[in-house]
């Protein structure tokens, strides 16, 4: 017959004299293990549908329906399936819209990434003082509304009291006496690009200059002593590392200047006779300035069919990127 003794419980460490013994919170029962964060995220995405979810949906209905001035007052519903769909792709001013569009945003996103890079890599190498004075501009610049600065801009090149003018007069310029900057689309299209780019490369160069102060200053040491250059390093350290950031600074900034509509529409109105009109503003050009809501609502659902689709691409990218970097950190 066997005895068996139990040990004694080993007792609890001697506590240092002046600390503060803090009881161990209890998780809530009835609540499975996970859970918390997702109930703590309901409340904001319970608001977030709520709010962008009926607008998406009532614009999706629109899509489909007669929507005009006379079911506005009558308030009728017309349904006609895929009309709207079918005049808007058989028009043509949407297929110039659209290609307008995208070379519109291939231009102002590949200026406000390089130029944005060259300012964020300009601050790491500036002393304290100009460092300061640059990224207080480059907020400035950031935190203004869009309706001041294409106030501001509308006024630098005012045909008659403009400060564009007066510029290329004084270099010995002729015929701009009232220059009219805003004749055609294309002049149109740059100054917006000009603007928009002076608005969203303060985003990139202070984003990639917090990035950048993460990196060790050993490396830069390392690769200076290997004889690396000043481009080397950037293409062969900086970019393989700050790589994240690239992909989803370029994927936003392809979403903000694909849907920019102040800048455009607020400028001229995206004339002259719709020359520098982009597809937000053809929509609401055809919604509220025409009074074809249906044909508005079906433009405004393909620009999001449009970026589903980049964003598509864009993830794929970044599961590529997981699946790449998933087995690096499991080795290590």
């Amino acid at each position: 017959m066997t005895v068996q003794i139990e040990e004694a419980p080993a007792p609890p460490p001697p506590r240092v004299p002046g600390t503060v013994v803090r009881p161990r919170r209890a998780r809530p029962r009835g609540l499975p293990a996970g859970w918390l964060p997702y109930l703590l995220l309901a409340p904001a995405v319970a608001a977030m549908v709520a709010v962008l979810g009926y607008a998406l949906v009532r614009n999706l209905l629109i899509s489909f329906q007669e929507f005009g001035r006379r079911q506005l007052i009558s308030r009728t519903t017309e349904y006609t399936g895929f009309d709207n769909y079918r005049a808007v792709l058989e028009n043509e001013r949407f297929w110039s819209s659209l290609g307008r569009t995208f070379a519109f945003m291939a231009v102002n996103v590949v200026l406000i990434m390089v130029i944005g890079t060259l300012i964020g890599l300009l601050l790491t190498s500036l002393g304290r003082k100009m460092r300061l004075l640059l990224s207080v501009s480059l907020v400035a610049a950031w935190a203004m509304p869009p309706i001041s600065s294409t106030t501001v801009f509308r006024w630098l090149f005012d045909t008659q009291f403009g400060v564009a003018n007066w510029v290329m007069r004084s270099l010995g310029f002729s015929g701009y006496d009232q220059h009219n900057w805003f004749g055609s689309g294309l002049s149109t299209l740059t100054i917006v690009t000009v603007l928009i780019v002076w608005a969203s490369v303060p985003f990139v160069a202070l984003n990639l200059y917090a990035g950048l102060t993460t990196i060790s200053g050993e490396i830069y040491e390392a690769a200076r002593v290997d004889g690396a250059s000043s481009w080397r390093i950037f293409w062969s350290i900086l970019a393989p590392i700050m790589r994240p950031f690239f992909l989803i600074t370029t994927f936003l900034e392809i979403i903000w200047v694909f849907k920019a509509f102040v800048q455009v529409y607020a400028l001229n109105g995206g004339g002259p006779d719709r020359e520098s009109e982009t597809l937000p503003v053809m929509a609401y050009i055809e919604g509220m300035g025409q009074n074809q809501y249906g044909s508005g609502a079906a433009i405004s659902v393909l620009t999001l069919v449009i970026l589903l689709v980049a964003m598509s691409f864009y993830f794929r990218l970044i599961l590529r990127q997981e699946a790449r970097d998933t087995p690096a950190k499991e080795h290590a």
